[in-house]
């Protein structure tokens, strides 16, 4: 018995499950019987039992069940992703990555464990992908772009080529980065690119750009 557990059992995860279901029952799946639940961790409490038909289990149950267990973490929060990637252990269930049946990967590209494709992705040559990264419906990835550990790309976002994206960046609907050709444009950690900015040069670390051109703005 093979056990596919998505933990987040909220929209995102709703979303993501149907992915999950469609990679596990292709052939290129073995025939191996096989269950896919959503998981939550165990300080939170769920209502129901079942959700969207497939069952809610906590963490620890989740991990206590017998057969080979897998996961993907579904939840929009970056420090979530690592905090919880972090505290299973891998001799206990392994991380595994979503491919929606729409994704487009060309050549020589890289793509770390737990990354989740939604559909109508894209992602070009030559790219090197982190740890859990997100990529909402409609977003590509150009030629030459470098991403780091738990990033979140929203729907609509457009990461043209030669762009460095450091951890922990969330990258918001619509956002389009420009190509960094001539000297690499790069995200610093922990950045947010804001819902339709337009970013033509670098972002320092820990910043919130909004506008076209973005631009820094102050957060209290």
């Amino acid at each position: 018995m093979k056990v596919y557990g998505i933990i987040g059992a909220g929209g995102f995860g709703r979303e993501v499950i149907p992915l999950a279901r469609n990679m596990v029952e292709s052939s290129h799946f073995s025939e191996e019987p096989k269950e896919i639940v959503f998981v939550i961790e165990d300080k939170y409490e769920y209502n129901t039992k079942f959700l969207n038909g497939y069952r809610v289990l906590k963490l620890s149950e989740f991990l206590g069940m017998a057969g080979e267990k897998f996961f993907s973490i579904a939840i929009g929060d970056s420090v979530a992703r690592e905090r919880i990637f972090g505290s299973i252990p891998m001799n206990e269930a392994r991380p595994f990555s979503i491919f929606s049946p729409t994704f487009i990967l060309l050549d020589n590209n890289y793509i770390d464990v737990g990354a989740i494709f939604s559909h109508f992705t894209h992602i070009t040559s030559n790219a090197k992908i982190g740890k859990h990264f997100h990529c909402n419906i409609y977003s590509y990835i150009a030629h030459d772009v470098v991403i780091g550990d738990y990033v979140t790309f929203g729907p609509g976002v457009k990461c043209n080529g030669n762009v460095i994206i450091e951890d922990h960046v969330y990258i918001g609907a619509g956002a389009i980065i420009k190509d960094g050709t001539n000297k690499s444009i790069i995200i610093g950690k922990g950045s947010v690119i804001g819902m339709g900015a337009v970013v033509t040069k670098s972002v320092a670390p820990g910043s919130v750009v909004v506008g076209n051109p973005a631009k820094p703005i102050t957060v209290d």
